[in-house]
Formats: structure tokens, C-alpha cells, sequence
């Protein structure tokens, strides 16, 4: 069974669960030290705490989406790459097909995230789908925040998405919404099962 403590948010996947535990830190650690930084030198160019980058790095905390954005930036990459390289391929026309889950997964308190496209780097957009497993707001601990834009969409079943400057919503099967991910948000499933939803995120 995993270490890795879930949290709340949105977070880009590992390959498969019972692998994250090695992948994402070691992955990170190896980042950090290509660039010949110490964990206070990462700290300053990410905004990261440095005891934050060390329970990363040694697999005792999961990061959330605003974390990955910060780590992302600081490192000069882009986020799948907090997971795996990507193959320098340069090529015009660029395509990527994601067959059924087959997309890399990440477990958390309140989704299954799915990342879609891995391979490309240089996106500008990231997709995935998610699987919500919360039924109240309260099970979040708090609103999820990030820079950028999304769209979310359901795929499958009922929820209710959230957020501060908004009453809540309720979206059903192939119902969208386009928000600014800075907003405080949050989604549940109101259906008997997990609801399970496609995120388009945009950085801005």
C-alpha cells in the first residue's frame, strides 16, 4: 500500500498507483539535482517550502495541482515531466491518441485522476479525467485553487461543482462548465456511484 499521504486538489498522475510511491519523488529528486540545487535553491525558485520539496522528494506527501504548477515553473518543464522524460522528438503535426485507461493515474482523497497525452510536452492545455468520489463539500478541507483556466465536462452521472463567487451547480451527464481556476472550487458526485468528469486545464 502507498505511503503517500492523498490531498485535496488536482493533481497530474504516476503511471500506476502501486508504483507512486518511487516515481514522483525519486523523479523529483532527480530534477532538482541535474540542476545542481540544494533543497533551499529549489525552494527560492519554486515558492515551495523546503520541507515541503523534502516530503516530496521522499514520498511522504502527494502534491496537489498548485504545487505541480510551482514546481513546474521553478524547474523550468513541464508537468508530465515531474513524472517521466519526455522523448525529444520534433516533429510538426503533432498527434497523441490515450486508449481506455491507459492514461497515467493518481489516486487522491477525493478523485482518481487519469492524465491524457503524456508523451507531448510543450502543451498547452492539460487534459485529463477524473473519477469523484467526494459527496460534500467538507470531505475537501478546503477549496482548491490554481492558476489558469478549465473547462470541466460530464462524462458519467450527477455533480455539484462549487465555487466562492458562485451558487452551486449541478451538471449532469454532457453538462460543461469554463471557470478561472484561481476561483476556489471544488466538485461531488450527487449520483449513487462515482461521477466521472473530463478537466481541461489552461495556464494563463
Amino acid at each position: 500500500m502507498s505511503t503517500l499521504r492523498p490531498e485535496a486538489g488536482i493533481l497530474p498522475p504516476v503511471p500506476n498507483p502501486a508504483l507512486q510511491q518511487g516515481n514522483f519523488g525519486e523523479r523529483l529528486r532527480a530534477l532538482r539535482q541535474d540542476r545542481k540545487m540544494t533543497l533551499q535553491q529549489a525552494s527560492k525558485v519554486t515558492g515551495v517550502a523546503q520541507s515541503t520539496l523534502s516530503k516530496m522528494e521522499n514520498n511522504q506527501l502527494s502534491p496537489t495541482f498548485n504545487l505541480m504548477q510551482k514546481l513546474a515553473l521553478g524547474l523550468g518543464i513541464d508537468m508530465p515531466q515531474l513524472f517521466a522524460p519526455v522523448k525529444e522528438v520534433r516533429i510538426s503535426g503533432r498527434r497523441s491518441v490515450t486508449k481506455k485507461q491507459q492514461g497515467r493515474e493518481h489516486l487522491t482523497a477525493t478523485y482518481e485522476h487519469e492524465l491524457l497525452a503524456t508523451e507531448l510536452d510543450s502543451k498547452r492545455m492539460v487534459p485529463f479525467k477524473s473519477r469523484v468520489r467526494a459527496r460534500t463539500l467538507e470531505e475537501f478541507g478546503g477549496w482548491v485553487r490554481h492558476e489558469g483556466e478549465e473547462l470541466l465536462l460530464v462524462l458519467e452521472g450527477d455533480v455539484v461543482v462549487y465555487t466562492e463567487e458562485y451558487e452551486p451547480l449541478a451538471l449532469t451527464e454532457g453538462d460543461s462548465t469554463y471557470f478561472d481556476s484561481t476561483m476556489g472550487h471544488a466538485v461531488v458526485s450527487t449520483s449513487k456511484g462515482d461521477a466521472l468528469i473530463l478537466w481541461v486545464c489552461v495556464a494563463t
